[in-house]
């Protein structure tokens, strides 16, 4: 688990995940969060021993931070799990017979939900080729980037899940080189998932386990910070995988478009921060 100024959430997290009857560690790294949550989280379970708790010095990104825990893990299966999302102990032991069940399973997701039950779009993705992204933000007809359909409840193949919760083998993690660290924030569970695929593996979602998932703290505080690095990530993403990249003209189109979408939100998201304070 990664923090960053993620708040009270992760110590809610933190809590339901030591109360399960499972056999595990749980490794949070902090990136450099300045809101006190993970030292005093540190103090309050001291005399557990299934807790480790890295301090880096500066905020290494999302990725970069799971591989580093990931190099410090003892177990064969490795949950990424976001500190604004709660996992009951069913539904963890459901995911891991489900790992154990299927070979050609790279990769494993869940639902996530709002408080309300609703579950979130990015669940159940598919890859954010240019056409997809485009009938995405224009609501064009044709295939979108996220499965616009009830999601079922049962185990279902797919091409992308949400990065709030995602299960593998340590095996595979290493296999693929972790999380391309060249992203820092956003897209990189894309590029995992894709490259889970490219080697001939499953992502699967797991229709049947619902996590509650709390959009986090850090996206409220620095707005305009996440948004740059998601649109970094998402070029990064097309340039990598999406083979209109071959195209000079349109990688130039696509370029000025992201960039130009992130300045259009910028004041939006200074405004409601402003309205928050």
């Amino acid at each position: 688990m990664v923090s960053a100024d993620s708040g009270p959430t992760l110590r809610a997290c933190v809590r339901q995940l030591l109360a399960s009857s499972l056999s595990l560690e749980l490794i949070l790294i902090d990136n450099a969060s300045r809101d006190g949550v993970p030292a005093a989280i540190e103090r309050a379970y001291a005399h557990d021993a299934r807790l480790k708790v890295v301090y880096n010095h500066k905020n290494l990104g999302f990725g970069p931070a799971v591989n580093l825990a990931a190099r410090q893990a003892g177990g064969q299966a490795l949950l990424v799990l976001n500190p604004d999302c709660l996992v009951q102990d069913g539904d963890l032991h459901r995911l891991l017979t489900l790992l154990a069940a299927r070979p050609k399973a790279g990769l494993i997701g869940a639902v996530v939900c709002d408080d309300d039950g609703r579950p979130d779009p990015a669940s159940w993705r598919r890859d954010p080729l240019l056409q997809r992204s485009l009938n995405s933000l224009l609501g064009r007809p044709g295939e979108t980037v996220n499965v616009e359909q009830e999601i079922p409840a049962e185990v279902i193949e797919t091409e992308a899940v949400s990065g709030a919760l995602m299960l593998m083998t340590r095996e595979m993690f290493q296999r693929l080189g972790g999380f391309d660290e060249r992203y820092f924030l956003h897209c990189e569970d894309l590029d995992l998932c894709r490259r889970v695929r490219d080697i001939g593996y499953q992502v699967l979602l797991a229709g049947d386990v619902r996590v509650l998932h709390g959009k986090g703290s850090s996206s409220r505080h620095r707005p305009v910070f996440v948004s740059r690095h998601k649109h970094r990530g998402m070029w990064r993403w097309f340039r990598k995988h999406d083979p209109a990249a071959r195209k000079p003209l349109v990688a130039a189109a696509v370029w000025l478009g992201i960039w130009a979408h992130f300045l259009l939100q910028v004041p939006g998201q200074l405004w409601r921060r402003l309205l928050r304070r």
